[in-house]
């Protein structure tokens, strides 16, 4: 198998009780020939596909579940440039140069893909703003410290002290760091949005298709599905999410586990602005809301990928996550209509492995997302659509795997 399948998703998200936008798919009956075979129908397999097909490339996605059925349907969908490291942290790791490029490259992944997903009319899409909360990672004075790094390299924030923080949004913290211009989805519905952008431009979406052999050759890569049907490409692009190919170095990448519930609709009881919040802190909670007035609660992260142990979970984490919520903001009901869990996977610098893979000419993958599934994918996008319409990306050094460190 190229991956191992796994259950990457257990309960029942708030995404799966709205009915999903069709995307025209089919079995694969027969070989083909293509330009670039991109394996997985999440939502970077549809960021790649859709910014492939618009540089004019023939393109077959092929998933074993089918578009938009995989991690992408377990996702909050909180999507930000805020990076999961601390740019005050992640500059001691890989330097101020580069910390700070990675940090304005997820900002402009931002921007990019609202400024997509708003010509595709996605209903979901809204920007907010994001409070930081001061916590076990950084206290006060390094939220100071934060504020002034992510001011130095041209983001907007500012920081909230103990009596702001309670006056404007009825929260007892100690301090937070207010972000801005970052984005609410429905992940399936962009998915599912930008899948059929790329089909209306030629590309064929086959599934499910498990690919279980990929055989690269000078010019030509042959994946080979478990019906025994073959794919011919110029270029693999390996967007498989958190099942990790097994050709795919894996070093100073891991899975882990989280927890998310949402609650009943209560309009009248969200905070000013409704901006998205989360803590610094380990583990730490996030919390956004929806158009129809609920409140999505994540997070209780734990290291491990046992799917039995991680389910077994879900009732506790479950009702850790509403008493923290209480907690956070005693005015919400904590009543829950939808509670699930699911498996992600994150590196040692937060940042992504993205670009060729090590070994395997004409092989692409991205992998390690972290907290920033949705922003990577665009990024990943770039990167990988612009080497192979020969315009290499000026950041792509920041993602390549011989850079990553374990």
């Amino acid at each position: 198998m190229v991956t191992k399948s796994k259950d990457l998703r257990t309960g029942r998200s708030i995404w799966q009780d709205r009915r999903a936008p069709q995307v025209p798919h089919r079995l694969l009956r027969r070989d083909l020939e293509t330009d670039v075979l991109i394996v997985g129908a999440g939502i970077t397999g549809a960021m790649i596909a859709d910014a492939l097909t618009r540089a004019g490339l023939k393109v077959v996605i092929v998933d074993r579940r089918g578009p938009a059925k995989g991690s992408t349907t377990a996702s909050t969908a909180l999507v930000q440039y805020e990076i999961d490291v601390p740019l005050i942290k992640l500059t001691r790791r890989i330097g101020k140069a580069n910390a700070c490029r990675a940090w304005r490259r997820s900002r402009l992944a931002i921007e990019a893909l609202a400024a997509r997903l708003g010509e595709l009319t996605l209903s979901s899409l809204v920007r907010r703003g994001t409070l930081y909360l001061a916590g076990n990672l950084l206290n006060p004075e390094g939220l100071a410290r934060e504020c002034q790094a992510r001011q130095a390299t041209g983001l907007a924030c500012r920081m909230l002290e103990r009596r702001e923080l309670r006056e404007q949004f009825g929260i007892r913290g100690k301090a937070a760091l207010m972000g801005y211009g970052d984005l609410e989805i429905d992940p399936r519905e962009a998915t599912c949005a930008l899948l059929s952008s790329a089909t209306s431009r030629g590309a064929r979406l086959l599934s499910p298709v498990d690919i279980v052999d990929v055989s690269p050759g000078r010019r030509i890569i042959t994946a080979t599905a478990k019906s025994g049907r073959r794919i011919r490409a110029h270029h693999l692009v390996l967007a498989t999410g958190y099942e990790f190919p097994d050709m795919v170095p894996r070093r100073g990448h891991r899975i882990l586990s989280t927890w998310a519930i949402a609650t009943v609709p209560q309009r009248r009881n969200l905070w000013p602005g409704e901006c998205m919040i989360w803590e610094s802190a380990d583990p730490y909670l996030y919390v956004r809301t929806t158009a129809d007035g609920r409140v999505i609660c994540g997070g209780e992260d734990e290291p491990f990928s046992d799917e039995a142990a991680r389910d077994a979970l879900l009732p506790r984490k479950t009702a850790t996550l509403r008493r923290k919520l209480g907690k956070l903001l005693p005015g919400l009901s904590t009543d829950i209509s939808h509670a699930w869990t699911g498996s992600f996977g994150e590196s040692s610098t937060g940042l992504p492995s993205i670009g060729a893979v090590p070994g395997m000419r004409n092989c692409w993958a991205a992998l390690g997302y972290g907290g920033n599934g949705t922003t990577y994918a665009q990024i990943a996008a770039d990167v990988i659509a612009g080497a192979l319409a020969r315009r290499p990306d000026i950041d792509a050094d920041l993602y390549d795997f011989p850079r990553q460190r374990g």
